[in-house]
């Protein structure tokens, strides 16, 4: 590895320096570039990183299917070669890049688990409102099917950004983007009963936190975590076995929509997706259109 060891060292200054990674990521990537050079050295392949081609890179790769190696941990191997070649690039250190025309392995898609309507209401139905935590759990189950949200965007939404009245809140997500969501009527409803029958007669609310609508039994934002489980505890006394996170509503939330006749467009908006179209600004938002989309195709507006 002599010849690669001057190489390796600068992409790892770059790495820590310029990129800011952190030493376990870094450490990642140096073994990754590592064991290219190494079924070089058992290949008897004796070349430079410069003088590297396309053809060897695809026997490394091909190596790696042969030992087994499965399609997503040879996916993220050779992202670490392409990023150790872009720097080489960068540095003027190579003129042309090999891996600019290798392809990954195909990767086989995730479909997300998403949760029927009769499921989002047997584990809604299993929370116990005689306790006060469980007038709050049942806003926030009502709130990320209501609006989509990620599990971050829902501890973080403040009473401020709250139009109730009108039917919408303001979101803030990756990015810290804004963007405005229609909320259903459900939903208005339990918050409405958590801000006034506990939230209100909570005393010891933590000042910096008193903003932020869900809060825990010390008055402090509620964490990911806590989240997590009572979505979890939610789905065992509903008897659902399936692997169920908050961001399981998510998917839910965006079938049952699509599922149901609403817009893509439309649904994209509200899940805060960047527009395919354009990195730079998030699409144009029709509230009305919004709204009206919320009101016509998500489940729990529909009279049953």
């Amino acid at each position: 590895m002599s010849n690669w060891g001057p190489y390796i060292n600068g992409f790892k200054s770059y790495l820590q320096l310029e990129r800011s990674l952190s030493e376990n990521t870094i450490d990642a990537y140096l073994r990754d570039v590592k064991k290219l050079v190494e079924f070089l050295t058992l290949s008897e392949i004796h070349t430079s990183p410069e003088d590297l081609d396309v053809d060897q890179l695809s026997s490394f790769l091909h190596s790696l299917n042969d030992l087994g190696l499965g399609a997503r941990s040879q996916a993220r191997l050779l992202s670490a070669i392409k990023t150790f070649y872009k720097y080489l690039l960068m540095e003027d250190l190579i003129q042309v890049d090999p891996t600019s025309l290798l392809e990954g392995p195909r990767l086989p898609r995730k479909i997300p688990e998403v949760l029927s309507y009769d499921e989002i209401q047997r584990m809604i139905a299993a929370i116990d409102l005689s306790e006060p935590h469980g007038v709050r759990n049942r806003a926030m189950l009502e709130t990320l099917y209501a609006c989509g949200l990620r599990v971050s965007e829902l501890i973080d939404l403040r009473i401020s950004n709250l139009y109730l009245d009108i039917g919408f809140i303001k979101v803030l997500g990756k990015g810290n983007k804004e963007r405005i969501v229609p909320i259903g009527e459900a939903a208005v409803k339990h918050i409405g009963f958590y801000i006034d029958g506990i939230r209100r007669g909570m005393m010891n609310i933590h000042p910096e936190h008193s903003n932020f609508l869900f809060l825990n039994r010390r008055g402090k934002q509620l964490s990911r975590v806590m989240v997590f489980m009572v979505v979890k505890e939610c789905a065992k006394l509903a008897g659902i076995d399936k692997n169920v996170s908050p961001h399981t509503f998510r998917h839910s939330f965006a079938t049952h929509l699509i599922e149901g006749g609403a817009d893509l467009k439309a649904v994209q908006d509200m899940l805060g997706h960047e527009s395919i179209l354009t990195t730079e600004i998030y699409t144009h938002l029709d509230t009305d259109y919004l709204r009206e989309t919320i009101l016509s195709f998500h489940p729990r507006n529909q009279k049953r």
